[in-house]
């Protein structure tokens, strides 16, 4: 269950504060898969009406986290092997697409985003501070992925990437994977850097 912490300043509504906390909920597993989501409760808990609480279901319905069945509620979504594997092979053709059109338009300003991205996920991974580490990934990624230059790639992508991360941080993690990671993630980013679309959609893969 999400932890009733206020939310920081950042989120503009009640809405953007519930649904940024559902999600790292999701995210972290404090809310499992098949888990009902009842309004009443969560309210509660989050310390807000259910009005800010819905609107957070319906926007992590429509990004595929959440079940809602008119009349019969709402579930965070559940895991299985055929949709682990229909989210990878949709996340390989759509980021496959935007690193080979944003590694021939790669200028300094976007390595240097994704280099204070990937700086801050070690610092968070080193810290156990999942839920930066989470966001960090997903900055670094997009910040490779925005130099595609289509905004509508990234509206298609931001989906299935979030089902994917999903899968990722249910799995087991170790020191020995996290280092084999980081290295991945320079490769792909020094194939950016060198503007080498093959590279760089190689190394994704």
């Amino acid at each position: 269950m999400p932890t009733g912490r206020p939310a920081p300043p950042t989120h503009r509504t009640l809405a953007d504060a519930a649904t940024a906390q559902l999600h790292e909920a999701i995210l972290a597993g404090d809310l499992a898969a098949g888990s009902p989501l009842r309004l009443t409760d969560l309210a509660e808990s989050l310390g807000m009406s259910m009005m800010p609480v819905r609107e957070a279901i319906r926007r992590l319905e429509s990004l595929g986290l959440v079940e809602v069945v008119p009349h019969k509620g709402a579930w965070v979504r559940e895991l299985t092997l055929d949709d682990a594997h229909d989210t990878h092979e949709m996340r390989l053709l759509l980021e496959i697409t935007a690193i080979e059109r944003a590694a021939p338009r790669f200028t300094d300003r976007d390595t240097e985003r994704a280099k204070a991205a990937l700086d801050r996920h070690v610092s968070a991974s080193q810290l156990g501070d999942q839920a930066a580490a989470r966001q960090a990934h997903t900055d670094y990624h997009f910040a490779i992925y925005a130099a595609a230059g289509s905004r509508w790639l990234l509206r298609a992508l931001e989906p299935v990437w979030q089902n994917s991360e999903r899968y990722r941080f249910a799995g087991t993690r170790s020191p020995e994977a996290a280092a084999e990671r980081h290295r991945e993630h320079q490769a792909i980013l020094a194939a950016c850097m060198a503007r080498d679309a093959v590279a760089a959609a190689e190394a994704l893969r």
